[in-house]
């Protein structure tokens, strides 16, 4: 069966669906004392379900950015404003992550600037530069030169007072780079590096990348059947290559490791196959109509749950006892945490934050409300 490639994916929508979805259930947790070990991140190399979400993020961008390109030259956009439009959205979402890591007070001496967003935006760029402007092939070359080049900055430049090949918390070369440029603006929980730092984001912009080269296959003239078979072999490959690379290079998210990056993109394609064969090949669509809700308006609900999340923690409210307590934390003990075990109360009550977004963009779409930037 073929696929007109002219037609959105829906598979795509669902695929980003899924994955924002998975994102809002993994940070909200009703405690962050009470959490299934795959609802985190690993504690430091290893993975879990958590450690999926993020470059599925920029795999998705990727191979939406291959049909957005692609239609934008089918109109005749010229290479020059088609780069403007880019820079332009870029900084659109740097600029929504700035507000989600200042929000509510900016406090611009502390303010975080590297994030989930600015990661996002930063990734978006550089990627639409380079398949703007150069061949499938120096694609392909950057990619492999990106990937082998941040292993050798991990592995041999040396880091003072440490040395060279250290790949443990604060004591590695990516976060000595960011004590010298993000001083004092990096995530509070890490203080003197950041999971989104800066030397980490070299091979997060290899994630962005193959999801380019995935969409290369996705817009092009072969049957459904031999993508959906393309996808699985590719990715059960890039499974393979991470899982042996991890013997010398520890699959981590925080440093976002060459191997970190290979594996998880064996994992987006194994992902996004299943969704492209039962619903944009095979046609089963209905069972997915919630994921392409949520994916329509990915940025919209990222946003809106930060926002609503960090409001539920800086407003403060009385037990009936007389104690002062965060509004989230009230919620959660009088209403969750009565029915269940504490772990599970922590699980219902990131579900029901789940449903609750769900609702939220469900009558965005209704009324073809999409956050376009």
């Amino acid at each position: 069966m073929s696929i007109n490639t002219t037609q959105r994916l829906q598979s795509l929508d669902a695929f980003r669906g899924f994955t924002i979805a998975g994102m809002i259930l993994v940070n909200n947790p009703g405690s962050w004392s009470y959490i299934y070990p795959q609802l985190e991140h690993a504690e430091w190399n290893g993975w879990t379900f958590t450690d999926w979400i993020f470059p599925f993020f920029l795999f998705i961008v990727g191979v939406a950015m291959t049909f957005s390109l692609a239609n934008r030259k089918t109109h005749g956009v010229a290479d020059r404003q088609i780069l403007l439009q880019v820079l332009r959205r870029a900084a659109i979402i740097f600029g929504l992550g700035l507000f989600l890591s200042g929000f509510p007070y900016f406090n611009l001496s502390t303010i975080r600037i590297p994030g989930v967003l600015q990661r996002i935006a930063v990734c978006y760029l550089i990627t639409s530069f380079i398949v703007v402007k150069s061949s499938f092939r120096t694609q392909v070359t950057i990619a492999v030169g990106l990937l082998l080049g941040y292993w050798a900055l991990m592995e041999f430049v040396p880091v003072p007072e440490f040395g060279a090949g250290l790949y443990e918390k604060g004591r590695n070369f990516a976060a000595y780079i960011d004590s010298l440029v993000l001083s004092g603006h990096m995530w509070s929980a890490t203080k003197t590096w950041d999971p989104e730092g800066v030397i980490s984001t070299i091979p997060a912009i290899v994630s962005t990348l193959l999801g380019v080269f995935t969409g290369n296959l996705l817009h092009s003239n072969r049957s459904g059947a031999e993508k959906t078979s393309l996808m699985f072999i590719f990715g059960n490959i890039a499974l393979l290559l991470g899982v042996l690379l991890d013997n010398w290079l520890p699959i981590n998210k925080s440093l976002w490791t060459s191997s970190y990056t290979i594996f998880m993109a064996g994992w987006a394609l194994v992902c996004l196959a299943t969704f492209y064969w039962f619903i944009d090949v095979k046609g089963y669509k209905k069972w997915a109509h919630p994921f392409v809700v949520y994916g329509m308006n990915a940025i919209a609900v990222f946003v809106l749950s930060g926002v609503i999340g960090r409001l539920l923690v800086l407003i403060a409210v009385s037990s009936p006892a007389g104690d002062q307590a965060t509004l989230k934390s009230f919620i959660f003990d009088n209403y969750f945490l009565p029915h269940a075990t504490p772990i599970n109360a922590s699980l219902a009550f990131a579900i029901v934050w789940v449903v609750g977004m769900y609702l939220v963009v469900w009558i965005m779409w209704k009324k073809r409300w999409f956050l376009k930037v």
